[in-house]
């Protein structure tokens, strides 16, 4: 560094330093962890400072980056439209222990393991633990596939901080999947580890080596599980999308739409996390699974672990995640903390009833239910009667199990409500929550909007409860939105709405 930063330096706290800037006609910026920036009290910065700083490093590779050979630090250069280096980016890198103490056990399992995370919260950091760890302590053959040397150091020899795992360094980030696969081909190793797969050719190069049985432990681009199933070029790191046509006994059995989206295959990793900061980490230790949830719109509990002053705490969160239905009738993407009740927890089966509506009421009146897909494993099963006629063979699968079966005569909140009620014999004292959860307004318009559903589906015409003369208004305006028609018919009490197609 130019002296005129090294002295000013000094005055500064170093210990939450993760970056120095330069840059031409500037002051030199510090910027520390948690997003403070310190503006040094010196001169800019001019073109000598810079090329003193290039005068002492290696030269920059294709993209722009070089280091310091035996340390983990990290310069990248911003160069002018001729070429030249008019800023420089010093990125401070560290061995930090213990960042994984939470995850020990899962790094341990030989399942291959996805980070994901936005910048600066550690993944890097877990790579290089994770590598020291699985090759010294578990003895297993590691190669790191180290694009920018960030994992292992500058330098022809590994930093001391990834143990015996050998490197590989890539010369350009465009052959990161060609060294990959050279990796597997000619090293035999157990376990590869790479950082940042970025592109449709890495993530195919990550399933070949998956099929091949080698443990693989790399980031990705994504702040989530549910943005990584979104993107068409990383999704294959989780089994992909494809769009299906369901058959009508099972669009009505999952109570969705005919055309849905389920996983396309296998993932590629067996196990998802999510870096939410740097202590805090929340797993889905079943990909396949935890696709398949978000995909169906079933809620989704990760299990969160954290690092604390080298103490490890485990806690669940409640993930909501939204339906894939017309957007205009969904409920909106929501994550809290789940609480542990003290009573068992009550397995639910629904048979053409709204999940949406059900998960709504079980976060509203804080119900110790849980939703579940085998009707073989449930307590109790709660189904619409208009699909019930039949004789469907779910419900006849209930009855052999002896799980009790209650009937909804429609999909609206209030009489899901009223049957999950009876269902889990939820006397008035019971449940606070349900004191507070009266809105009558609410109930009304939630109702209304299953009546509209129901008709942009095919029905003709649905009643709706009676409602004073304000709750109808607000009716009337929400039929009005989506272009069909409503009346109040029915005198005093008993007055309420008609919907129905223009």
């Amino acid at each position: 560094m130019p002296q005129k930063v090294v002295s000013n330096l000094s005055c500064s706290k170093l210990d939450d330093v993760i970056e120095i800037v330069l840059d031409i006609g500037r002051i030199p910026e510090v910027r520390h962890a948690g997003g403070k920036i310190e503006r040094l009290n010196c001169d800019i910065v001019n073109d000598d400072d810079i090329n003193f700083v290039i005068s002492h490093i290696q030269e920059f590779t294709h993209d722009n980056r070089s280091g310091i050979p035996g340390t983990l630090h990290r310069i990248s250069a911003i160069r002018n439209r001729q070429g030249k280096v008019i800023g420089l980016t010093c990125r401070i890198g560290r061995v930090v222990t213990g960042t994984i103490a939470c995850i020990k056990d899962i790094c341990t399992q030989g399942k291959s393991i996805l980070f994901l995370g936005p910048p600066g919260v550690g993944k890097t950091t877990k790579l290089r633990e994770i590598s020291r760890l699985v090759a010294d302590e578990l003895g297993k053959r590691v190669v790191i596939v180290d694009t920018s040397n960030e994992i292992a150091g500058d330098g022809d020899v590994p930093h001391p901080a990834v143990g015996s795992a050998r490197r590989m360094q890539v010369p350009q980030p465009e052959y990161q999947k060609d060294i990959m696969i050279e990796a597997v081909e000619n090293h035999t190793p157990e376990v590869i580890v790479v950082d940042e797969i970025g592109t449709e050719a890495e993530a195919q190069a990550a399933r070949t080596i998956a099929e091949r049985g080698v443990m693989l432990i790399a980031t990705a681009h994504g702040n989530c599980l549910e943005s990584l199933i979104k993107n068409p070029t990383l999704s294959d790191l989780v089994g992909g999308i494809q769009s299906v046509t369901l058959g009508d006994d099972e669009a009505k059995r999952r109570a969705s739409q005919k055309t849905v989206l389920e996983r396309e295959k296998q993932p590629t990793f067996d196990i998802v996390i999510e870096i939410l900061d740097r202590n805090t980490l929340a797993v889905y230790k079943n990909t396949s699974e935890a696709v398949d949830y978000i995909l169906r719109g079933w809620p989704i509990r990760p299990e969160i672990r954290k690092v604390e002053e080298n103490k490890e705490s485990v806690q669940e969160i409640k993930q909501e995640v939204q339906t894939p239905q017309d957007n205009s009738l969904n409920f909106s993407f929501s994550r809290q903390k789940y609480v542990e009740q003290a009573k068992p927890v009550k397995k639910l089966y629904l048979y053409a009833v709204s999940r949406t509506i059900v998960e709504k009421l079980i976060e509203r009146l804080n119900l110790n239910v849980e939703i579940i897909r085998n009707v073989e494993d449930a307590d109790i099963v709660i189904a619409h009667k208009n699909f019930a006629k039949g004789g469907a063979k779910v419900l006849s699968t209930a009855k052999e199990y002896r799980v009790q079966i209650f009937y909804v005569k429609t999909n609206s909140m209030a009489q899901i409500q009223k049957v999950l009620k009876d269902a889990l014999d939820i006397q008035p004292g019971d449940v606070e929550t349900l004191q507070g959860y009266s809105d009558e307004t609410e109930l009304a318009l939630d109702e209304a909007r299953e009546a509209i559903k129901s008709i942009m589906e095919g029905a003709e015409v649905i009643e709706l409860a009676p409602r004073n003369s304000q709750i109808r208004k607000l009716q009337h305006e929400l039929a009005d939105q989506y272009n069909l028609g409503s009346t109040s018919i029915g005198e005093g009490t008993d007055r309420h709405l008609r919907i129905h197609r223009k």
